[in-house]
């Protein structure tokens, strides 16, 4: 049997991933919705794969990572988040964390997730992957303006669903996602854009020819 603490401070997430883990027969998944709790249960008893919230109220998951380490040196570690925030991948990268996982996520990818984690091997998706090659790459004169800043299809579909005037709700259901995923979304993507409102956001986009002009509104 396959251990698993899931760190999560949001009830549904915790319920739906325990629901499609634990589907595969071998794998069992116990809960802790604070630091605090996460770490107790880490000292006392083995996990053999942790996923850990990005985003916890007291404390985030890179950090709280890092105290588990502390007490549990072989802990094989996976971040799970509702956006790729590729600005922590370094920070992931130093702490020992095996990779990340979005709470987006079907059924095979989290259990293939948690089984190359057990198998000592990295986890990263491809958009991430893609996203920092283009980081690292020499900057091409005829580069998209979403290709420069690295936007994926789901981060162009909000910006379309923002400038359409759609609600923060409207969109999650839409994307088959929560309201909180969707949230750790727009945080990214306002970032990215170097922006701080959805307004700003459009506005950004429309200015960068992401939008198509019969979209924005």
């Amino acid at each position: 049997m396959i251990d698993v603490l899931l760190v999560d401070d949001h009830p549904a997430v915790m319920e739906g991933t325990k629901l499609l883990l634990e589907q595969e027969g071998d794998i069992r998944v116990i809960f802790a919705q604070t630091a605090e709790q996460a770490l107790q249960l880490a000292g006392d008893r083995p996990f053999d794969v942790m996923l850990i919230d990005l985003q916890m109220p007291e404390m985030n998951g890179i950090d709280l990572a890092k105290r588990i380490f502390a007490g549990v040196p072989d802990a094989v570690i996976l971040i799970y988040t509702g956006y790729e925030f590729k600005n922590h991948f370094n920070l992931m990268v130093e702490a020992g964390i095996s990779g990340f996982v979005l709470k987006t996520a079907n059924r095979e990818q989290l259990v293939t997730a948690v089984r190359c984690a057990l198998r000592g091997e990295a986890v990263l998706p491809v958009s991430l992957v893609k996203q920092l090659r283009k980081l690292s790459a020499p900057v091409r004169q005829n580069e998209t303006p979403e290709e420069k800043l690295a936007l994926s299809d789901r981060e162009i579909r909000i910006l379309e669903d923002i400038a359409e005037g759609r609600s923060n709700k409207e969109i999650a259901l839409a994307l088959h996602m929560s309201q909180r995923s969707l949230e750790y979304g727009l945080t990214g993507l306002f970032q990215k854009l170097g922006v701080k409102s959805r307004v700003e956001a459009v506005m950004k986009a429309k200015q960068l020819e992401l939008l198509g002009a019969e979209t924005v509104r």
